[in-house]
C-alpha cells in the first residue's frame, strides 16, 4: 500500500513539473513580440513607473523577440503583440506612456536624435523621454518591434500597443483617429499637387505649438524679417527682396516635418509665412495643420499689386508728389511700390492680398 501511494505522489509530482515546464515555453512569431509581466518580486515599481527595468514586479522592459522562449511561469506571464507596420501612404503617431512628464504648457514632447525611431526603450527612459505625444512621425513602410506599453502608435486603420489610460482604455471600441478628434485622412501622407481644375495649390500651415507670436504680427516667419532688414541696408532691390520674402525657409525644419527643429528654429504657434509647395509630406497631425489654397497665378498682360499684413512697420517711400496714399518696400506693411509681374507666386492669402490690375494697351480705331 505505502508503495502504491508513493508512486502516486510521484507521478503527481512529474505531471506538475512537466506542466509548469511546458508553460514556460512560449513561441514567439516572426512579426510579433512577447511582453513579460512578472508577478513575483521582493521589489515593487514606484507610482510614477509603469516599466520594470531592475526585476521589479509589473511589466518588463526587456521583450521577447521571434522564436522559442523561455521565461518560467508562473513567475512570468508573457503576452503577444504585432511588430509595429505603418503602410504605404500612412503614417504612424507615436504616443508615449513612460518617461518624466511635459512641462506645463506643453503639447508635445521633446525629441533627441538618441530615440531613433522608439524601439530602444532603455534609450529612451535614459536620454529623458517624455510622456505624450512625440514630435516626429513614422513614415510609410517602418516595420519596429517596440515596446507595447511604453509606446502606443496609431495609423489610419490601426492602433498598436496597449493604453493604460484609463479614459482610452475604457473607450467604446478600439483607439483611432477619432479618439483624439482627428480625421482619418490626417494619418495619411498629405500629397500636395495640382488640382482636378488645373489650378496650382499651395499648402498654407497652422503650427499648434511654440512660443506665442510677438505683439502686433499675425503670422510666424523664422527670424522675423531681419534679412529684409539687412537688404534694405545694401544694394539690393525691391525684386530681390520679394525673391526672399517668397523663398521660404523651410529647408531649416524639413517643410515642418521635424518639428523639433522648427522649434529650435524659433517657429512659433499659429499660422506660418511660409507656405508648402508641391510634394508628398510626412506632417504630425497632432501639431501642425495644412489648409490648400490657389496659388497666385499672374498672366501675361497683368501685374499684381500687393498690400502686405506682415512684415516692418510701414515707411512711406511715396513721395510729396503722390497724392493717393502711402506706398512701402517690400517687406513693409502695406502696399507695395513694387508689384509682381507675369509669373506663379506662393503667397499666403492670409499675409498678403494681391489685386490684379490689367496693363494691356488697347489701341481703339473708329471713323
Amino acid at each position: 500500500m505505502w508503495i502504491l501511494v508513493l508512486v502516486f505522489a510521484a507521478g503527481l509530482c512529474l505531471t506538475a513539473a512537466t506542466v509548469t515546464y511546458l508553460m514556460s515555453f512560449h513561441r514567439i512569431g516572426p512579426s510579433e513580440v512577447g511582453l513579460v509581466t512578472k508577478r513575483i518580486s521582493r521589489r515593487k515599481l514606484s507610482d510614477d513607473n509603469l516599466i520594470a527595468f531592475n526585476g521589479e514586479a509589473g511589466y518588463q522592459a526587456e521583450l521577447l523577440m521571434p522564436g522559442l522562449r523561455f521565461r518560467l511561469w508562473p513567475i512570468y506571464g508573457v503576452e503577444k503583440f504585432p511588430w509595429v507596420q505603418i503602410p504605404a501612404g500612412q503614417i504612424g503617431v507615436v504616443l508615449a506612456q513612460v518617461g518624466e512628464p511635459l512641462p506645463v504648457g506643453s503639447k508635445s514632447a521633446v525629441y533627441k536624435a538618441a530615440f531613433g525611431q522608439f524601439a530602444d526603450l532603455e534609450v529612451f527612459v535614459r536620454e529623458g523621454g517624455q510622456k505624450g505625444v512625440q514630435r516626429p512621425v513614422l513614415p510609410p513602410g517602418t516595420t519596429l518591434p517596440m515596446h507595447p506599453v511604453a509606446f502606443i502608435v496609431v495609423t489610419r486603420d490601426r492602433t498598436f500597443g496597449s493604453p493604460v489610460n484609463p479614459e482610452l482604455s475604457a473607450a467604446a471600441g478600439p483607439i483611432s483617429p477619432a479618439s483624439f478628434s482627428l480625421r482619418n485622412e490626417d494619418f495619411e501622407v498629405l500629397q500636395i499637387r495640382r488640382g482636378n481644375d488645373a489650378r496650382d495649390i499651395i499648402g498654407i500651415v497652422n503650427t499648434l505649438e511654440g512660443n506665442p507670436l510677438p505683439s502686433g504680427d499675425i503670422s510666424s516667419r523664422l527670424n522675423g524679417f531681419a534679412d529684409v532688414v539687412e537688404m534694405e541696408g545694401s544694394t539690393a532691390t525691391d525684386q530681390d527682396i520679394i525673391e526672399v520674402l517668397f523663398g521660404a525657409k523651410n529647408h531649416l525644419h524639413n517643410n515642418y516635418q521635424d518639428f523639433q527643429a522648427f522649434l529650435d528654429n524659433g517657429g512659433r504657434i499659429g499660422l506660418q509665412h511660409d507656405p508648402l509647395l508641391y510634394g508628398a509630406y510626412t506632417i504630425n497631425p497632432f501639431l501642425v495643420r495644412v489648409e490648400l489654397v490657389p496659388m497666385l497665378v499672374i498672366e501675361q498682360g497683368q501685374v499684381a499689386v500687393i498690400k502686405s499684413y506682415v512684415g516692418l512697420p510701414p515707411r512711406d517711400t511715396s513721395g510729396a508728389e503722390f497724392k493717393f496714399g502711402t506706398l512701402v518696400r517690400p517687406g513693409h506693411r502695406g502696399i507695395w511700390q513694387e508689384p509682381l509681374r507675369t509669373g506663379k507666386y506662393p503667397i499666403n492669402p492670409y499675409c498678403y492680398k494681391a489685386e490684379i490690375v490689367p496693363t494691356a494697351i488697347l489701341t481703339l480705331n473708329w471713323a
